[in-house]
Order: C-alpha cells, then sequence, then structure tokens
C-alpha cells in the first residue's frame, strides 16, 4: 500500500477544492484528488453565475436581507454576514486570476461587468460568464492547479473512507485505484468538497451528481451533519427522457422568462407578487402542481418575447444546447421540469470549514455551513464555494498541529496488499436506481408522512440487500452505495422529525411552520438506532 503524505490533503476538484488548493500551496504540500474527467463534478455546470455586492446601486444589507428571506427563517445570520461580507473580495480573487467574466457595454453602467439578477434576488448582483460560469472558473483553476509545483493531483483514486488516529482526528483517506489496488493518502488536515447528495434523486441537473458519499465518510468518523432534508429541486431542467440532464438556468427567468402551464398561460403571476422570480422552492412546488393537473409531464419556458438577438447574446450555452436537442428557443419554448439540484445540507462546520472531528474539515456543498438555511438563494452557492475555501485556506495556514500516528478509521481496515473486491456492476446499478425511485416518489418537492414512512421501509431493505453481497464492503462500488443509501435513510428520518413546512421541506401533514426555526442535527448513532428498530 502507498502513503504518500502531505499537509493538506483536498478530495474533490471543483471551485471550492480548487479555491482552497491555491490558497495553500505556496506554504503548504497540497495532494488533490479529482475526477480525471472535469465534467463530473457540478461546479462545471453551474450557469447562472455568483452573487455577490460589486454595483455601487447596491449593498451588503440588501444581499444580507434577501439570503435571509430566501432561507425561510432558518439561516445563520452569522454565516450570512460573513459570506456577503466577504464576497466582493473573492470575485476580486477570481478576476485576478484570469476569469473571463461578461464585460458590461452599457457606458452607463457603473461596474465593467455585467451584472444579471436571479430568483429571490432585489438587485442586479449576478456576475457571471455568459451562461457557463462554473465552466470558466473550473477552467481558469484548473489551469492555475496544473502550474503550481506544491500540487500534487491524483485523479487515479476513488476515495471511500477516512482514517483516523487513537485519538479521534482525522489523519486522511483511503480508496482504490483502476486496477482494484488499495492506497492510503495521509495528511495533517483533511478537506471534504466532495459534493451535494443530488445523486440520491432520479432527475438532477447535473450528468454526473455527487450521492452524498463525503458527508457520510465525515459521519462514519462522529462528524455531526445537519439540515439534510433541504433538497433543493431547481424549477427548470430540461425535460428530454431520452437524453442526458441539462439545467435551464435561473438567468433565463431572471432576464424576462415566462413560465406557462399547458394552455399557454402564465401562471406564476397569481401565485406571488414575485411572479417567475419568486424563490426556488416556490417555484418548484407551482410547476410541480401544474405538472400534476397536466397532461404534458413539464411546464414551458418562454423567452420568445426577448427577441434573438437578446437570446444569442445571453445565452449561448443554453441556446447551442438545446438547438443538438431538437429545440430552436429563439422560436420555441423550452420544456422543463423540476429537479434534484443542491443539498443546503451537509456536514455541519463553522466559518472557517471545520467540523466537530479534529483535523477534518469540509466545504462546498458538502458542508452545511447555516448560509442558505431552508433555502439556498440562486448563485449564493459558488459564493459560499469561494469564501470558504479562502477561510479554511487562512485556518489551515494558522495551523501549526503535528503528526500523530496514523491508523484506519471509520471501521473498515483497507487491505494492506490484497485487491478491492470487484462486484457485480448490473446487481449495483438496481439498487441505486431502486433507491433513486424511492427518493423520487416519496422524499422530494411534496412529502407526507406516509411516504416517509414507506421510503424508510423500502431503504432499509436496499441496504439489507448490499450487506448481504458478499465482499460489498470491501469493493469501492459496493462501499459508495452503501455510503449513499445510509445517507438515503439519515435525509429520511430529518425529514421525519422536521413537524412542519419550511422552506424546500413542504409537508402535506403539516402545511404550516413551526414558531420557532430550529436546524436538524444527526449523526451515525442516530442511523443506527433508526436501523435496530424492527430490523
Amino acid at each position: 500500500m502507498s502513503t504518500p503524505t502531505s499537509d493538506v490533503l483536498i478530495i474533490g476538484g471543483g471551485v471550492a477544492g480548487l479555491t482552497l488548493a491555491l490558497e495553500v500551496a505556496d506554504h503548504r504540500s497540497v495532494t488533490l484528488v479529482r475526477p480525471a474527467q472535469d465534467d463530473q463534478g457540478a461546479s462545471r455546470w453551474a450557469q447562472g453565475g455568483i452573487a455577490a455586492v460589486l454595483s455601487p446601486d447596491d449593498d451588503l444589507d440588501a444581499h444580507i436581507n434577501d439570503t435571509l428571506v430566501a432561507g425561510d427563517g432558518l439561516c445563520d445570520i452569522e454565516a450570512v454576514r460573513f459570506t456577503v461580507t466577504h464576497g466582493p473580495a473573492a470575485i476580486q480573487w477570481l478576476i485576478d486570476k484570469g476569469v473571463p467574466f461578461t464585460p458590461e457595454h452599457d457606458p452607463a453602467a457603473r461596474y465593467p461587468y455585467h451584472l444579471t439578477r436571479e430568483g429571490g434576488h432585489n438587485a442586479r448582483r449576478i456576475i457571471h460568464a455568459d451562461d457557463a460560469t462554473g465552466r470558466a472558473v473550473v477552467d481558469t483553476l484548473v489551469d492555475k492547479v496544473a502550474q503550481h509545483p506544491n500540487i500534487t493531483q491524483r485523479n487515479d483514486l476513488t476515495v471511500v473512507g477516512l482514517l483516523q488516529d487513537p485519538q479521534g482526528a482525522c489523519r486522511g483517506a483511503y480508496g482504490s485505484d483502476a486496477n482494484h489496488q488499495w492506497h492510503s493518502l495521509t495528511a495533517r488536515h483533511t478537506v471534504l468538497a466532495t459534493g451535494g447528495a443530488s445523486g440520491l434523486y432520479r432527475h438532477t441537473t447535473t450528468p454526473a451528481p455527487s450521492s452524498g458519499e463525503g458527508m457520510m465518510m465525515a459521519a462514519e468518523l462522529g462528524a455531526r451533519l445537519m439540515n439534510l432534508e433541504f433538497q433543493q429541486f431547481h424549477p427548470t431542467c430540461l425535460f428530454d427522457p431520452e437524453g442526458p440532464a441539462f439545467l435551464i438556468s435561473e438567468a433565463v427567468r431572471g432576464e424576462g422568462g415566462h413560465l406557462l402551464n399547458e394552455a399557454g398561460e402564465r401562471f406564476m403571476l397569481a401565485l406571488d407578487k414575485r411572479a417567475e422570480l419568486a424563490p426556488r422552492d416556490v417555484v418548484a412546488r407551482a410547476i410541480d402542481a401544474e405538472i400534476q393537473r397536466s397532461t404534458l409531464g413539464h411546464v414551458w419556458l418562454d423567452i420568445r418575447h426577448l427577441g434573438e438577438k437578446a437570446i444569442r447574446h445571453h445565452f449561448p450555452t443554453i441556446l447551442a444546447h438545446c438547438a443538438c436537442r431538437g429545440i430552436d428557443i429563439t422560436q420555441q419554448a423550452i420544456p422543463v421540469v423540476p429537479a434534484a439540484h443542491y443539498s443546503c445540507g451537509g456536514v455541519a462546520t463553522n466559518l472557517q470549514g471545520a467540523t466537530n472531528v479534529a483535523n477534518l474539515y469540509a466545504i462546498g456543498e458538502t458542508a452545511c455551513t447555516g448560509l442558505h438555511g431552508a433555502n439556498r438563494m440562486a448563485s449564493n452557492s459558488l459564493l459560499e464555494c469561494l469564501v470558504f475555501a479562502r477561510s479554511c485556506a487562512q485556518a489551515l495556514l494558522a495551523d501549526v498541529e503535528q503528526h500523530g500516528q496514523m491508523t484506519s478509521g471509520s471501521g473498515f481496515q483497507p487491505p494492506a496488499q490484497a485487491a478491492a473486491t470487484v462486484l457485480p456492476k448490473a446487481v449495483l446499478s438496481d439498487i441505486r436506481q431502486q433507491m433513486r425511485t424511492t427518493m423520487s416518489q416519496h422524499v422530494s418537492i411534496v412529502r407526507s408522512a406516509t411516504g416517509l414512512s414507506t421510503a424508510l421501509t423500502h431503504l432499509k431493505s436496499l441496504l439489507n440487500s448490499v450487506e448481504e453481497i458478499q465482499g460489498a464492503l470491501t469493493a469501492p462500488e459496493g462501499k459508495r452505495l452503501h455510503q449513499t443509501l445510509q445517507l438515503a435513510l439519515l435525509t429520511v428520518l430529518a425529514a421525519q422529525q422536521r413537524h412542519e413546512s419550511r422552506g424546500l421541506h413542504y409537508s402535506t401533514d403539516w402545511p404550516s411552520r413551526q414558531p420557532e426555526a430550529v436546524a436538524s442535527s444527526l449523526a451515525m448513532n442516530d442511523l443506527t438506532d433508526a436501523l435496530a428498530t424492527n430490523r
């Protein structure tokens, strides 16, 4: 077993992981584990942009207030203020790195880059690179990372667990390579930047979404998970059952797009004074209700009235992608459906990304900082990645803790020499699809006590099926599926415990909000107790 050692081990190569690597590499050795294909993470697929107070016509308190309103009472005000306050500096950092943001061509504008507006925002504060902001940011940062001599990239490993010393501190991670050989990567500090849990659901806005594996790796070491029940469904994903997932950016509605029902009528006007620019949970539920009433299986997003010139200018990526799927958005309305998009919950952290496990940090969508509360406001996610990666970097650079003894933890010791078990992919794929169907049917936009109970029973059965497969927990694919099912179960438990409707969690049994907003908090022992019941 190879055991390279570095000061900082970063698992995940989206905007959060890349930013952290660049911020610490001048002073610390860094190992960055990221997929060989850059399109596997959610960051690259982010279209709309990054929210920050950049225009002289905007102000920090307005951004803070908009975020609190969208979060439906559950935001951590300290986290919101911290993020918004550090936003402008984070954007300037990207500009200095060379990210090609779209310039402003209006001579009367008071900021050199074009700022758009999205749902929940009461000002134009979304800086973007056309309609492919994530790709522009990732490409720029990947190039910088590749040039840095103090960053070692590993794209040959699938990490499945974390290492822990006798005192309970995290000391790195382990995983297997393409030849099914185990490797341990020891480190002074380990940072999870592994993405969210949209892959728990059947329809998502990214082709290869994470399924919360990183969250469960942290939980296995004792980290607490917060607000798992708040899974955001993006209102507008391209409806094409035969093709890959593709997000239709919220910026399309921000620039004046209209949502139409089967009869070709705008339906948001009667539901919310903000119409198509209402927060995502409101829009997603409205679309879901229209779909239930219609025969189409989708609604329409219409931007034809903006004119071909404006469409080509603002949305070249969406225009080109829809064209290759047979839809000319200058002449046709776009068929859209809600799809799992962003996990507002995750590993509980402080403002430096630290978890309750020593030497273990989490940033990006893997983490739950309290910024998003019960509903993430549009384009605050990439902002969170940048701000907390930079804050985490400062904490790591200030820490002078010395290496301790390294041993494997989390109940699974990778074999020293033996190859990892290889399992039949068809069996695992079938179990994963059953899980996604169950989550989509019972734990999505609208929930009920009966549906959640049904989901819990189904997911327990699927977890048992994995555990009964010989060698499943010593195979990377089996281990990751086991983690995914565990996180799905914890998500159901969190939803069952919330006896109200708030933000992204809407229950037909508890349609009103409780007077006080309380964050949910679960740990591995909560899952153990639930599995012991009626097993």
